[in-house]
């Protein structure tokens, strides 16, 4: 499955590319409209029922008077609403209309009444200003009279770039989109509005992307699967990598789930240095755990000193005292690779050109949730796609925000967008564990882009795979099943 990610203005030059390579814009609208069609079909588990169509003044009413022509020709009952004159069509959408032999009315809430299906054809990707008028009164009628909506691009009333409601939009069943998905198909609150998300091949030849130049995908195995570490047959846990964490006195739970994903995910060895208090702790949480006890930052410097301890986790219930501070510092003018959580934005909050000037770059990974990011960053503006990447930017470094749509971000500008993490990870514990995911990947030599994105999908397939009710503890131990699942 191809993962690139369009914004509205690429789709417009790939459009623009097929056709200028010969493909007629008719020809594309065509196709458009019939995998409308298809899918209403589908929707409707193949049984004729009245459907309005809801067409708009653009390209996208072009494609929904498609789909009301091959819905019909199937023995349709079919109904279509325009808002709008019929005489101010243009282009490719005027030649659709003339193809459709049936009425057309003025688009109204009425028009709704005793429908079985309704395809929202009115805005495309495009809009860029909030529904007003007979617009916001059909979208608010979608959601009062209960029926099916299908949405062609994405539900009318969505901005396609940052996902953002414009008003109002219809909550659809399923949206049927076309050549790549856009950035509002994964995005919230946007997301929450698509349904089932259909991206149908209508014809835009794969060698257009060559000159858009996209830098975001959807994040999944295909993109770094080549990269994934395996262990070798004549190997040894050194070759594994050795992780290091830094443990909390007070909050130990945090370090130890972030330890036990680590080990689990296929780190050759992981050790936790803790303040002595809290040793006897960590060494009974679990024998695979090596736990050395530390005063200061100095003995966190003696550990990181050893060449094979080439990874390191920062943040996870370590507090925000001196301990922290030091090692965050010492790991990164030692050129480590890691990853920097929690605590580590409370500790740093407002610092980042401290911690460029000590050598925060793109081997490092930082995992806020939108709250740790203000902290570090500070308000920025845009959507959540935005942010991430003149996050990195500014940085240096890796930067995966956490969310329903977690973004993980390049500082070269290259973005993914992880689409498939269930509800039931919103619990205490869930980001430590992701944390950890991510730090046995560096360990083991994982780039550190590929492995934000490999920890981010990985801890999403194992919250479905434990399902309602998990827990964080439950994370670490799905690991090996979402591995021997996914061929990893």
């Amino acid at each position: 499955m191809a993962q690139e990610i369009l914004t509205v203005a690429q789709m417009v030059a790939a459009d623009r590319a097929a056709m200028q390579a010969g493909i007629p814009g008719t020809l594309l609208m065509e196709r458009a409209g019939m995998a409308v069609a298809r899918e209403a079909v589908i929707l409707c588990g193949g049984r004729p029922r009245p459907v309005v169509i809801l067409c708009g003044p653009g390209n996208n009413g072009g494609d929904g008077f498609v789909a009301a022509r091959h819905l019909s020709a199937a023995g349709w009952p079919v109904r279509v609403g325009l808002l709008g004159d019929r005489a101010a069509l243009r282009g490719d959408a005027a030649w659709a209309a003339e193809r459709w032999t049936g009425g057309v009315e003025l688009a109204s809430p009425d028009l709704l009444s005793g429908a079985g299906l309704v395809i929202d054809a009115m805005f495309g990707a495009g809009l860029n200003r909030p529904l007003d008028g007979q617009a916001l009164a059909l979208v608010q009628a979608m959601a009062g009279h209960g029926v099916p909506v299908l949405a062609v691009d994405v539900p009318s009333g969505i901005n396609g770039d940052d996902g953002m409601i414009l008003g109002a939009a219809p909550v659809a069943d399923v949206t049927v989109s076309f050549f790549r998905p856009k950035p509002a198909h994964y995005l919230y609150p946007a997301r929450g509005h698509v349904g089932r998300l259909v991206i149908a091949d209508i014809g835009i030849p794969a060698s257009v992307l060559a000159s858009i130049g996209a830098t975001v995908q959807a994040n999944g195995p295909a993109l770094w699967r080549s990269q994934f570490p395996r262990p070798s047959v004549t190997g040894h846990k050194y070759q594994r990598g050795h992780a290091l964490i830094l443990g909390g006195t007070l909050m130990t739970g945090a370090a130890r789930l972030s330890a036990r994903a680590a080990l689990r995910l296929g780190a050759g060895l992981v050790t936790l240095a803790c303040e002595p208090a809290a040793q006897l702790v960590y060494c009974l949480s679990m024998p695979s755990l090596i736990a050395q006890p530390i005063a200061d930052g100095v003995g966190f410097s003696e550990l990181l000193a050893d060449p094979r301890r080439n990874a390191v986790l920062l943040g996870p219930g370590a507090g925000t005292g001196p301990l922290l501070h030091d090692a965050v510092l010492a790991s990164l003018r030692a050129g480590k690779t890691g990853v920097l959580d929690a605590d580590f934005f409370s500790s740093f909050a407002g610092q980042l050109s401290t911690l460029r000037q000590a050598g925060l770059n793109d081997r490092w990974v930082l995992t806020p949730h939108e709250g740790e990011f203000a902290r570090l960053f500070g308000p920025l503006p845009g959507s959540r796609l935005d942010r991430a990447r003149h996050a990195a930017a500014e940085s240096g470094a890796v930067v995966l925000l956490k969310g329903p749509d977690t973004v993980i971000a390049h500082p070269d500008g290259r973005v993914r967008i992880n689409h498939n993490a269930p509800p039931d990870l919103a619990i205490a514990g869930s980001g430590d564990v992701l944390s950890g995911l991510i730090l046995a990947l560096l360990a083991q030599g994982m780039d550190p882009f590929d492995a934000a994105s490999a920890g981010a999908w990985l801890h999403g397939a194992a919250g479905e795979y434990c399902g309602r009710g998990l827990i964080a503890e439950d994370l670490p131990e799905a690991v090996p099943a979402v591995l021997k699942q996914n061929n990893l």
